[in-house]
């Protein structure tokens, strides 16, 4: 069983993750945009920064024998989260469109950082 702050942190940890998956994937059309050193220069930095908390909180949740084994999309609603704690495994399930909005939220804040 995963206690609250635990969940916290993972909860954060797969924020994390989808931002991380999200950046990368938009990476390769920024190529295509006329001022796209410049784009590429935020969303560098920007992974760095990601990566580095993500990094942080994988290291925390694994001291505590928390890991995410796999995603299993549901429907277009929902996925849900497998995860393997010390204990038993565990699946969180979440819905897509909340945890996008969350992402997004992440994602913003994180660039008002580097403006």
């Amino acid at each position: 069983m995963i206690n609250g702050g635990d969940r916290s942190v993972l909860y954060e940890f797969i924020k994390l993750d989808m931002a991380i998956r999200s950046l990368q994937q938009d990476y390769s059309s920024l190529e295509k945009l006329k001022m796209s050193k410049v784009y590429i220069r935020i969303v560098e930095d920007l992974l760095k920064d990601i990566r580095n908390d993500f990094y942080n909180k994988r290291r925390f949740l694994a001291n505590k024998n928390i890991a995410v084994v796999k995603w299993v999309k549901i429907d277009e609603y929902f996925s849900d989260v497998i995860v393997k704690t010390a204990g038993e495994d565990e699946v969180l399930r979440y819905a897509n469109q909340a945890l996008k909005a969350q992402v997004e939220e992440l994602i913003h804040s994180r660039i008002n950082k580097f403006l």
